[in-house]
């Protein structure tokens, strides 16, 4: 089943955690309904891109109010391609959220367990990775390019979980729209990372298709990664579309070769109003 739901011409709702779990707000955003112009046409996202700040400072305020979530309770980050996460409290909330400059530096993936912070990160081609445990009331998101995934952002999580007292099998990861297996092609550079990732027994999440190229699944590989550090099989969910191949729903870095615009993933818990 297919976890992410076309609500909005602009949104993809996880459908199923939010319909369990009526408090979480989760999701992609699309590249369609904003003010962006050329290259970022039209809901560009990412304020690093060469995009006018304002178009894109237009763009956020209008996702926040779709989903009923004040961009100043927003965080986001400068993503460097790295595997630092990080766990984010109600202090932080607005950091990143209308200025790449005030964003948290050098960070691929956020996490918290309070309310009324909306974690964010920007994408075009790249992995979003969804994390969630209910019991503890824990919710995150990672970044995973292929020296995120190659680095293992998704054991990253994993393990600052665990320092939360959290088990993987407690831990419930969806992984979100990013480029797929065909439209990806590699050098024997980026396999010898990949194959030094994985371990003894994994599934190889590659094709060679010619000498020195390869098609790699990277949804595929970090899955692999999610597996071998705990995560159960059946906590783990993929979905079926493709950065690159859905030209009609999202920007893509290697489509649109290099100059484009970028999506947002979003995971946050709504504040529970306080009643006498």
């Amino acid at each position: 089943m297919e976890p992410f739901v076309l609500n909005h011409p602009s949104l993809l709702i996880m459908e199923d955690w939010v319909k369990q779990y009526p408090q979480l707000i989760a999701g992609f955003t699309t590249k369609n309904g904003g003010t962006s112009h050329g290259d970022f046409e039209t809901l560009n996202m990412g304020f690093h891109v060469g995009d006018v700040q304002t178009n894109v400072c237009e763009n956020r305020k209008k996702v926040a109010e779709l989903l009923h979530f004040p961009l100043e309770k927003w965080v986001g980050a400068e993503q460097t391609h790295d595997i630092i996460v990080k766990k984010i409290t109600k202090a932080d909330r607005g950091k990143g959220s209308n200025s790449y400059d005030h964003s948290f530096k050098g960070t691929d993936g956020f996490y918290t367990n309070e309310e009324g912070i909306l974690l964010t990160l920007c994408f075009a081609d790249c992995v979003p990775l969804f994390f969630i445990a209910p019991e503890k009331k824990m919710i995150g998101t990672a970044h995973a390019g292929w020296k995120g995934s190659v680095g293992q952002i998704a054991k990253q999580m994993i393990l600052a979980w665990g320092n939360e007292g959290i088990s993987p099998e407690q831990i419930f990861v969806t992984i979100g729209p990013s480029i797929c297996e065909k439209c990806y092609i590699v050098d024997d550079h980026v396999i010898n990372f990949v194959e030094k990732s994985l371990e003894d027994g994994a599934v190889l999440p590659y094709n060679l298709l010619n000498e020195g190229q390869y098609s790699l699944n990277l949804p595929e590989l970090n899955r692999q990664i999610l597996l071998a550090s705990g995560v159960p099989d059946k906590n783990i969910r993929l979905t079926g579309f493709c950065s690159s191949c859905n030209q009609e729903y999202f920007f893509s870095h290697r489509r649109d070769k290099g100059k484009t615009g970028r999506m947002m993933s979003f995971i946050g818990w709504k504040e529970t109003l306080n009643r006498l």
